[in-house]
């Protein structure tokens, strides 16, 4: 049976943890070395193995990223790679950056993405368009209605996206009046195991669809941007709440540790795209523990999960 995997190569919503000018006590407490807080790159993820890998989001922090996991640069060749192909949740910022950290490849970078996104990031944010002046883009329209599809290259791997109601990118027409594909969420399937992940890193409400494809995964990596839903607010940061800006909470009657409650047992529950003022990111934090009796795990960069 081939051995895939989903290895995360980035756990942290957008601006990494510490952010780059933020000060609050979690990222000074970071800077200075704090037991109980470890530093993660944006989020990202790539699944299949050995060697031939489905990057899922290319962060800003790619090129660290890649170094970081051998398996990605497998050194085959003169140039070589072990990414066959980029898939997308959404056309944000700190998804889609690293697209042109990938810009040396020999040939058109296969991409995967629906409609909207692709929309927006030949207009709104033209990064494909840019691509198209260094290696170029050969992109695959993703039908975000449950049909499976395989990247080539990655075999065994079985792929669905399913649509997710969460915020499209500020410069996107659809930011205020979402449509269907601004968001999705991936389902991964080794064929030979028939095991499954279910990947949303950005998810403001639990549908029947989404909700089902979590009670059918081995494993859920969901979006765990906030603690509470004023979190920026109360430090002063923004004036908005993570659900204005697509992010269901997880504290709370309705919030993300109340639905993972309900999941079977056996299925292995996992937080991810964590914002920096989330306390969750210290270990000794009540909120971490709070996590850990919920049996909730908290991503960190280079965690793997046997797919």
């Amino acid at each position: 049976m081939l051995t895939m995997k989903l290895v995360v190569l980035g756990s942290s919503a957008g601006g990494g943890f510490p952010q780059w000018n933020c000060n609050c006590t979690q990222c000074a407490g970071v800077r200075a070395g704090k037991p109980g807080l470890q530093a993660r790159t944006q989020s990202s993820i790539a699944v299949g193995g050995p060697y031939n890998w489905v990057l899922v989001n290319a962060s800003p922090d790619i090129l660290q990223q890649i170094k970081a996991t051998p398996a990605l640069q497998p050194a085959r060749a003169l140039r070589d790679s072990g990414i066959q192909g980029v898939l997308l949740v959404d056309g944000q910022i700190d998804h889609t950056t690293g697209l042109f950290m990938l810009r040396e490849r020999g040939a058109s970078l296969p991409l995967w993405c629906t409609d909207p996104v692709y929309d927006d990031l030949t207009q709104g944010n033209p990064i494909l368009n840019v691509l198209g002046h260094f290696c170029g883009v050969q992109r695959n329209r993703v039908l975000p209605d449950g049909s499976a599809f395989e990247v080539p290259g990655v075999p065994g791997l079985r792929i669905r996206a399913l649509p997710l109601w969460s915020k499209p990118a500020p410069f996107s027409p659809h930011r205020e009046h979402n449509v269907v594909g601004d968001n999705v969420g991936y389902v991964f399937e080794n064929i030979a195991s028939g095991r499954r992940i279910f990947y949303a890193p950005g998810l403001a409400e639990i549908d029947p669809t989404v909700w089902e494809a979590m009670r059918a995964a081995d494993a859920v990596l969901v979006d765990g941007t906030f603690w509470v839903d004023d979190e920026m607010i109360r430090l002063g940061i923004s004036s908005k709440r993570g659900s204005e800006i697509g992010h269901l909470p997880q504290f709370g009657e309705n919030g993300m540790l109340a639905w993972l409650s309900r999941l079977p047992a056996s299925t292995r529950k996992l937080l991810i795209h964590i914002n920096n003022t989330n306390p969750i990111l210290d270990e000794n934090s009540p909120e971490r523990a709070a996590c850990t009796a919920a049996g909730v795990e908290v991503c960190f960069d280079g965690l793997e999960i046997a797919l």
